[in-house]
């Protein structure tokens, strides 16, 4: 065992490039974070910049760092998609080769519909691809006043229904979802996820989404390198949504985040703390608050947060700790449309015992993330996984 801890932190949707496929995604020179750079004046990552990401990807007004802290590589995923739950299942170690279900332009099919409303008494409005804001603003008024119900979707794989904190309550929304996730267990409604959307307010213009989200997620379909760690007695902590990405599968503590600056605020805390093993933090403000809704600036301003707060934790990794920055898919603030992009993904390694960063050029997979984490603590990627470990180059 090289290093002792591992911090694995996923700047969600923060993609570096398209993918040499992403045409057939409908992606074309799709660059998030080379277009936000493009687009934010006085754009400042310090942090990032130090580690080598300009190195790693040419960023406008940001100059190479002439000796990069970390070692630096592009991953192109080998799965077929660019959403959450199939970029990170790929990270530790399973390649996913049937796309999960998406009901973007008509939504949901009125059997599904007609069962939904049948299981939990409400009638259904929505039933579309939207914002999530912007449904609110268009029919939350409606759902209080009428005890309605709002369900919708978007480009990913999801179902999403909306429930007010004050009026459904959450318990009532989190079993609607949970009847929701039952539905769409069958192979013609399989959704990644389902995920509950609670809000608070009254009247147009004051509705606000809480950070009580939950998502209801399909279970690993099979073993992946978290469940290896917590196997061979090893803590496997998560930050974010990871929980719900992986429905709880291989880890032995999880922690829930308010915002993206909280989850690096607990992964720096984690870090002062004494363990053995992952620590696996996503954070997922970038693609929610300001990817979906094509918001340059709003992205710009939450990268220029995560490095000041990357900072902090820079400066409290230990000698035997090692830290990968990377992200799941892209989502281009500049593209059109709301969806995810279909791009390559930075990764940064970065320990203080390293004497110096380098280039390691291309990966065809995410998957070596997961089998470099395995293999550092000596215990085996489960069969039938994917990936090959990069911790020779780490050393």
């Amino acid at each position: 065992m090289k290093y002792r801890r591992i911090f694995t932190i996923v700047l969600d949707s923060l993609g570096i490039g398209a993918m040499p496929d992403s045409e057939k995604y409908g992606d074309i020179r799709v660059d998030t974070l080379g277009h936000i750079a493009e687009k934010k004046e006085n754009f400042r990552i310090p942090n990032l910049q130090k580690l080598g990401i300009a190195n790693l990807h040419k960023l406008k007004n940001i100059p190479e760092a002439e000796r990069p802290m970390a070692c630096y590589m592009k991953l192109q995923e080998r799965s077929c998609g660019k959403d959450t739950m199939t970029g990170h299942w790929e990270m530790m170690g399973l390649h996913v080769t049937k796309p999960f279900k998406t009901f973007t332009e008509n939504g949901f099919p009125p059997e599904l519909i007609r069962e939904l409303e049948q299981r939990t008494g409400r009638t259904i409005i929505g039933n579309k691809s939207a914002s999530g804001t912007e449904i609110l603003e268009e029919l939350a008024e409606q759902e209080i006043r009428e005890g309605k119900l709002i369900v919708y979707t978007s480009a990913d794989s999801v179902l999403q229904i909306c429930g007010n904190e004050e009026t459904m309550g959450l318990e009532t929304l989190y079993h609607y979802c949970e009847i929701a996730r039952e539905l769409t267990m069958r192979d013609e409604w399989k959704v990644g996820r389902v995920i509950a959307r609670p809000y608070t307010g009254k009247k147009k213009g004051a509705f606000k989404r809480t950070a009580n989200r939950h998502d209801y997620a399909l279970k690993p379909y099979g073993k992946t390198a978290l469940d290896s760690l917590k196997e061979a007695g090893l803590s496997v902590i998560s930050v974010g949504k990871i929980y719900d990405i992986f429905d709880g599968q291989g880890l032995t503590e999880s922690n829930k985040s308010q915002s993206s600056v909280h989850g690096m605020e607990q992964t720096t805390d984690l870090a002062k703390r004494d363990f053995t093993g992952l620590c696996f933090t996503n954070l997922v403000d970038f693609d929610a608050l300001w990817g979906h809704r094509r918001n340059v600036q709003g992205y710009a301003e939450e990268l220029e947060r995560f490095d000041e707060k990357l900072g902090v934790l820079l400066s409290v990794l230990r000698e035997d700790d090692l830290l990968i920055l990377t992200a799941d898919h892209g989502n281009d603030p500049t593209y059109t449309g709301t969806d995810h992009t279909r791009e390559q993904v930075p990764f940064l390694a970065y320990s203080p015992s390293m004497k110096e960063g380098k280039n390691l050029g291309v990966s065809d997979t995410f998957a070596v993330i997961g089998a470099t984490i395995a293999d550092n603590f000596c215990v085996a990627m489960p069969e039938g996984t994917i990936g090959t470990s990069l911790l020779k180059e780490l050393l």
